[in-house]
């Protein structure tokens, strides 16, 4: 069973498995631009476990050291699977018989859930890792979400610190911001967004985390700016915030705020803002439709996260009377903002096993490399929503974004 599914998985490019017995076998055909590689397993129960979750049983193989892979890494091998299965044909690496589909099922419901005394723990499994990881595989601002590359179709190769750059002036080219507007940022990491706004845009504004750690480098930046007085952070769920503010942006956040409180979130959002407020939510999004977390990343990444489809999306904010104003959708500029944090990973390997063991830098890079392929290959995108209370409260046409994002980044 196990060689038919890799059969099937695999036809571009040659995978060879060497079972621990010495047996081996070879599927796939070398093709230009696919590479050849060889999965040595270092003990019997690695493809029985496979083939019961594809996703977690090699996550766990991989991370405990049971597979290792030679011709390439973990980036190439998954990097592989997921050319071969893109989803605009239909395919997927996952299993899809009966019985997973149901378990797998029943696990999100309960997830989904994820109750407000759930949700800062969620949150701390996470974000509350050592600062000094993120710094090491992210720009000098700490941006941990999808960066914009305007010019890729170009080829101009652009740094991540100018990627992550483009990403502030084109979220703040949405807002419509205007000299003295309070704004809300739900979700705001380390503080880099909020900090732009004020420093770009003459706004004073409130963030707020669950992250303790999140909250201390924060704090720390808005103080040393000398701009605590403007740039303020808070350690407080968003259900429990007061307005008003003229705006509200959210990047990377709407992930974990789960299904069954898409609608409170919305509502609170409307009353949070100015009867002329403006909302623009960033979030990564599915493009098949509602969809299941996988169990790797349930497990082991981001606990209680759901990646929502636009359809949950928009049913979530339908009669709060928040008006969708704007639809983005950014393809493929995730992957390449995964791929510099998966290289700066890579060179930075000595640096992260000091900080925790091999056994996490082996799950980091795997929870990088499916990050990056899902993008490339698989039914992941991001979407960026703009909502408005008032039809009047923004200009009819997106010219304004476009001028406006020119003239943040001097061009």
């Amino acid at each position: 069973m196990f060689e038919r599914i890799l059969g099937r998985l695999v036809t571009k490019g040659t995978l060879t498995v060497r079972y621990a017995d010495g047996r081996h076998f070879t599927v796939g055909q070398s093709t230009p631009g696919f590479p050849d590689l060889a999965l040595r397993f270092r003990d019997r129960r690695v493809p029985l476990d496979i083939v019961l979750d594809p996703r977690l049983g090699m996550a766990e193989a991989w991370i405990d050291g049971r597979v290792t892979i030679e011709g390439g890494g973990i980036m190439e091998f998954v990097s592989m699977l997921r050319a071969n299965n893109p989803w605009e044909q239909g395919k997927s690496i996952s299993s899809n018989n009966i019985v997973t589909r149901g378990f797998k099922t029943t696990r999100q419901k309960l997830w989904r859930l994820n109750h407000r005394a759930r949700s800062k723990a969620n949150v701390a499994h996470h974000y509350d890792l050592s600062g000094a990881l993120y710094a090491l595989f992210l720009d000098r601002d700490r941006q941990y979400s999808c960066a914009y590359y305007p010019d890729a179709d170009n080829d101009a190769a652009i740094s991540l610190e100018q990627a992550q750059e483009d990403k502030k002036a084109h979220i703040a080219a949405k807002l419509h911001l205007k000299p003295g507007m309070k704004v809300l940022d739900i979700g705001c990491g380390w503080g880099g967004m909020a900090l732009y706004l004020h420093r770009t845009c003459g706004v004073d504004v409130t963030g707020i985390t669950l992250s303790e750690e999140q909250l201390k480098v924060a704090r720390q930046r808005a103080q040393d700016a000398g701009v605590a007085d403007h740039v303020r952070f808070e350690l407080i769920d968003y259900r429990d915030m007061q307005g008003p503010f003229d705006r509200i942006v959210s990047v990377g956040m709407f992930e974990h705020v789960g299904t069954a409180h898409f609608r409170t979130f919305f509502n609170k959002c409307r009353d949070l803002l100015t009867p002329e407020g403006v909302m623009l939510v960033h979030t990564i999004g599915r493009v098949g439709g509602p969809g299941i977390t996988d169990a790797f990343t349930q497990k082991y990444i981001f606990p209680g996260g759901y990646i929502p489809a636009l359809s949950e999306m928009i049913r979530g904010s339908e009669d709060t009377r928040l008006m969708v104003t704007d639809v983005e959708v950014l393809r493929l500029h995730y992957g390449l903002t995964i791929r510099e944090w998966y290289k700066r990973t890579m060179a930075h390997k000595a640096e992260i096993v000091a900080l925790y063991d091999e056994r996490f830098f082996r799950l980091w890079t795997f929870y990088l490399a499916g990050a990056a392929t899902v993008f490339e290959h698989g039914g992941m995108v991001n979407f960026q929503v703009q909502y408005a209370r008032d039809r009047r409260a923004l200009p009819i046409t997106r010219d304004y974004m476009v001028e406006t994002e020119a003239a943040l980044l001097g061009r």
